[in-house]
């Protein structure tokens, strides 16, 4: 009986404990379940770090008039290293670096890797030691300050040499031991210095990732993940694409990373200092349309740098569609017909025994223009270049002594012959030192100040005078004679007042950069310290020489305005700007007319049908010979030097009742002006679908050619140049 209650009461304590050990366990788990303290909020709470990423947007693309696409965006990988997620050790950052160049090697994409663009030091390896000197094309950038400050926060010396400053980056850089002893091999220590130093330089930092290779193969993103190296990321990059490839070069531009002296206004627009932007050209002007807005991106990681989540924040919007008033089928044949045209010319000088018979041109621009809206069709420029591959081409580029990089449409400056002569002519007949029958019996030399005056081309050329004519004939037969007497009688100062409201000498309106050029007279003169102004300048001035430089399509703009009676229209080239691939209307500029000269249509009239004579009996009229088509016109000759050939314009409208299209054509040692209308008649031909527009018209006769200067001996007449047109 005793033994059994024993065994009782050790059943009960047993069960007593279990149950108190039970209701313990259940208060615990309330406890838990109501307060929330759980194991792991117990337990030491994990990192985790967040990070904005920039999403880049898509660049606006380009098209013609037509709505054909000029320049398009394609997509590419570029393999960035990522401040974020790099690791915080120097010694670390290395690993990163040097694994990413094995996976490269590994790869075959070597080629990809960014070149080394900032950085302060030139560094040679000679055997097992590194030599340093300081780089002095660095610290003409305005990145040199970054430099400078670095160095102050590492007790650099400002006086230091290169050898005791670069041991300050060595540290820095952990690419040496406490005794100052390589850790890495010369080689390898070379490419990590000049690649972390690169990155200092570039601003790497969490908003400015490093970009370490461009445009890398699906192998080398492949063997880097592969390799578990983290510290960079895999970026999306879009490039631009010519889908007419050496054709309109000029005109479009270039794209590349923000030039270092605009560094301080472009990141003032919220730009990153790695964005791309516009460089020249369209890309340039129209930068606030094509850029679009970035987006962002929230990246979470754990310590480990691997990432947890992603969240958009803020959408990236594409850039805006840019449509320009040029017509890329005109443009192409305008390039083309260009090229032809100096072809033209050479192969008729080598015909000639003489020289300074064109055998030495080579470069030229046409430009064509609506007169009726100023909308640029063509900005023709030769020589020309690729954009397609201009990186590769650049060096040849920027040595090749014809510069094919310039804009001669644009900023090509030209004297323009007899071209001016049909504006002074419309500035004498609205002032009224003329009228449309005036007579002036023009001789072969005009002697009112001084007997050895300046020589009208006829007379240069065989000794014969133009004789009793009328503005109209004179304008036909370009007689230097009969602009020498109304310019004269005119003064500098009204001829210039008619001329400037034609736009000669001032900005055509374009939105591309463009040179403004030189309207001649005393205060120019003046401005630019130059020697006094005489009465024989004006007379030179009168004929389009003197000091007068215009650009093709200034001329352009001014024979529109002599088309117009008078009014100038604002050249432009934008011709709307759309939504990013859906053609939805932004922006369409509205036609605009700069100043309106106050001329008679009377005046222009009369100026205008002497111009239509140029071409059916003057010395166009080879050139346009039983042409379908009526078309006005004028040519030019304005000599250069006494060493090379001249220069030959040409500008024309037509049809002539009622013109819809005005071009001027500048060949560079063209020799005579007529010689400049070949591309013209090309273009008419392939405007209005003129015969076979393909070939080169047969060779034309233009025997006048622009003069030799004459001088009196008093200085009197200075200069006084003839002009053969």
């Amino acid at each position: 009986m005793t033994r059994n209650r024993d065994n009782l009461l050790r059943y009960i304590f047993v069960g007593s404990l279990f149950i108190v050990v039970c209701v313990i366990y259940i208060f615990i788990f309330i406890d838990l379940q109501v307060s929330g303290q759980d194991y792991y909020t117990m337990a030491p709470t994990a990192t985790v770090r967040t990070r904005t990423v920039k999403l880049q947007a898509q660049r606006g693309e380009i098209y013609d008039r037509n709505g054909k696409k000029l320049v398009e965006n394609s997509f590419s990988y570029d393999l960035r290293l990522d401040y974020g997620s790099m690791p915080q050790k120097s010694a670390d950052k290395n690993s990163v670096i040097l694994s990413l160049l094995d996976c490269a090697e590994n790869s075959g994409s070597l080629n990809t890797l960014t070149a080394i663009k900032y950085s302060p030091f030139t560094v040679s390896v000679s055997g097992n030691n590194l030599s340093f000197k300081f780089n002095p094309e660095f610290f003409e950038l305005t990145r040199a300050n970054r430099y400078k400050k670095l160095a102050g926060e590492l007790n650099v010396p400002e006086d230091a040499d290169a050898s005791t400053a670069s041991a300050a980056f060595l540290t820095r850089y952990a690419l040496t031991d406490s005794e100052g002893k390589l850790i890495y091999s010369p080689k390898e220590t070379k490419t990590l210095f000049e690649y972390r130093m690169d990155m200092d330089m570039s601003d790497f930092s969490p908003d400015v990732p490093y970009t370490f290779a461009e445009n890398v193969s699906i192998e080398f993103i492949t063997e880097a993940k592969e390799s578990a190296t983290g510290g960079f990321t895999v970026f999306c990059d879009y490039e631009r694409v010519y889908l007419y490839p050496g054709y309109a070069s000029h005109i479009l531009g270039r794209v590349g990373k923000i030039p270092g002296d605009n560094l301080e206004y472009y990141t003032a627009l919220g730009y990153s200092f790695d964005a791309v932007v516009g460089n020249s050209g369209v890309e340039y002007s129209f930068e606030n349309y094509l850029h679009g807005l970035d987006g962002e991106m929230l990246v979470t990681e754990d310590a480990s740098g691997n990432i947890i989540k992603t969240e958009i924040t803020k959408e990236p919007v594409a850039g805006l569609d840019v449509y320009l008033t040029i017509d890329i089928d005109l443009q192409i044949e305008a390039e083309d017909s260009l090229h032809e045209n100096i072809l033209f010319v050479q192969e008729e000088a080598a015909k000639n025994d003489g020289e300074r018979d064109g055998e030495d041109a080579s470069a030229g621009a046409l430009t064509a223009v609506d007169p009726d809206t100023g909308e640029v069709l063509v900005l023709a420029s030769y020589p020309t270049y690729n954009l397609a591959t201009f990186s590769e081409d650049v060096g040849y580029l920027n040595t090749d002594e014809n510069t094919p990089m310039v804009n001669r449409a644009l900023s090509g400056l030209y004297q323009p012959g007899s071209t001016f002569k049909p504006g002074v002519a419309v500035a004498a007949l609205d002032s009224g030192v003329i009228t449309p029958y005036t007579i002036i019996d023009t001789k072969g030399r005009y002697t009112k100040y001084g007997s050895d005056g300046p020589r009208c081309w006829l007379y240069l050329m065989s000794n014969d005078v133009h004789g009793p004519i009328d503005v109209t004939e004179a304008i036909q037969e370009s007689c230097n004679y009969f602009f020498y007497e109304i310019g004269d009688t005119m003064t500098i100062d009204l001829m210039n007042k008619y001329m400037s409201s034609f736009g000669l000498g001032e900005s055509t309106g374009i939105e591309l950069y463009e040179k403004t050029g030189v309207l001649a007279g005393p205060e120019y003169r003046i401005e630019n310290n130059l020697d006094e102004w005489y009465p024989g300048d004006t007379l030179r001035a009168a004929i389009g020489q003197s000091d007068h430089l215009f650009t093709p399509l200034q001329i352009t703009m001014y024979t529109s305005a002599l088309v117009n009676d008078g009014t100038r229209y604002s050249a432009h080239i934008l011709y709307k700007v759309c939504r990013f691939g859906s053609g939805e209307l932004v922006f369409a500029p509205e036609t605009s007319v700069i100043s309106t000269a106050e001329v008679s249509k009377e005046s222009c009239e009369v100026v205008r049908n002497a111009m239509k004579n140029v071409i059916e009996n003057g010395s166009a009229s080879e050139i346009f010979e039983d042409y379908p088509i009526t078309i006005g016109g004028k040519t030019g000759t304005a000599q250069v030097s006494k060493t090379k050939s001249d220069n030959a314009i040409f500008t024309a409208f037509a049809p002539f009742d009622d013109p819809e299209l005005v071009v001027t054509c500048v060949i560079e040692q063209g020799n005579t002006g007529s010689n400049a209308g070949v591309a013209v008649k090309g273009h008419f031909d392939y405007y209005f679908g003129v015969g076979d527009h393909s070939e080169t018209p047969s060779a034309p006769t233009d025997n006048t050619p622009a003069g030799t200067p004459d001088g009196t001996p008093d200085g009197t007449v200075n200069g006084g140049a003839t002009d053969g047109e």
